[in-house]
């Protein structure tokens, strides 16, 4: 009698320098590990993503180079500018969204709030109850305050209530650590865009663990991000190969 074969994930770990570093090997990495799968729920759902089942990437110096170096000669987009990356850090350090949003990174971070329904006069209504609470000054303020030996100065966007939501945050937690003299952040996402995404979040973040490092009075430290939804989506898979000079493996 014939038995499937048990399968199991496929954890994959990048080591990388840089930025720049880090986003070439994940998309060398996935080219070659990655799981096709088409979307059932999600952002572009019907459409097939190129998925690591599992990755962590440590990057040593994410300040030395932020944004990915396309060589000349290649015809490929620039994912993301410095000019893009420091809009998308006042994105990151204040509250603001538009009536359309349900959140944004910033008001998570800055100034939540929870959404809770109400109905009155036949209609229902969303009411935002402020948290009053800044994360991002609290974590500042605890390193300062307290010490660096706690495990406690962790930021998180998401929230219960978001399992409702048609898109729910990406980046769910931002956990800090002060150690060797150093600022260090360990993200959390899980989805996250390779192409796109990836090196406009992670720029972002740097510059606030950058900000944050001089307001507590240290050094910028590393980053580890971690996530079991890091993907290309398909129309992505041949500025990839382009990139990398790598093909992708077959389904």
């Amino acid at each position: 009698m014939q038995t499937k074969t048990e399968q199991f994930l496929i954890p994959v770990h990048i080591e990388a320098f840089d930025l720049d570093d880090a986003w070439f090997q994940c998309l060398s990495a996935i080219l070659e590990k990655g799981y096709v799968y088409t979307i059932d729920r999600g952002s572009y759902q019907g459409q097939k993503r190129l998925e690591f089942d599992f990755v962590s990437i440590r990057v040593k110096k994410p300040g030395h180079q932020i944004i990915p170096i396309i060589p000349e000669g290649m015809s490929i987009p620039v994912p993301t500018d410095m000019e893009y990356i420091n809009g998308y850090l006042s994105y990151l350090l204040t509250g603001c969204k538009t009536a359309t949003e349900d959140y944004t990174y910033g008001e998570r971070l800055v100034d939540p709030k929870a959404r809770v329904k109400e109905s009155g006069e036949g209609k229902e209504m969303i009411k935002e109850i402020p948290l009053n609470c800044n994360q991002i000054e609290e974590v500042i303020k605890m390193y300062k305050r307290d010490g660096f030996g706690t495990n406690q100065a962790i930021m998180e966007i998401g929230m219960p209530s978001d399992i409702k939501l048609a898109d729910p945050p990406c980046l769910r937690l931002i956990d800090t650590r002060v150690r060797y003299g150093r600022l260090h952040f360990i993200l959390y996402f899980r989805s996250w865009d390779l192409w796109g995404g990836f090196p406009s979040n992670l720029g972002g973040l740097q510059l606030v663990k950058q900000y944050m490092a001089d307001e507590i009075g240290i050094d910028d430290g590393e980053i580890i991000a971690v996530s079991k939804g890091l993907h290309l989506y398909d129309y992505s898979w041949e500025l990839a190969e382009l990139r990398t000079g790598k093909k992708r493996k077959s389904e």
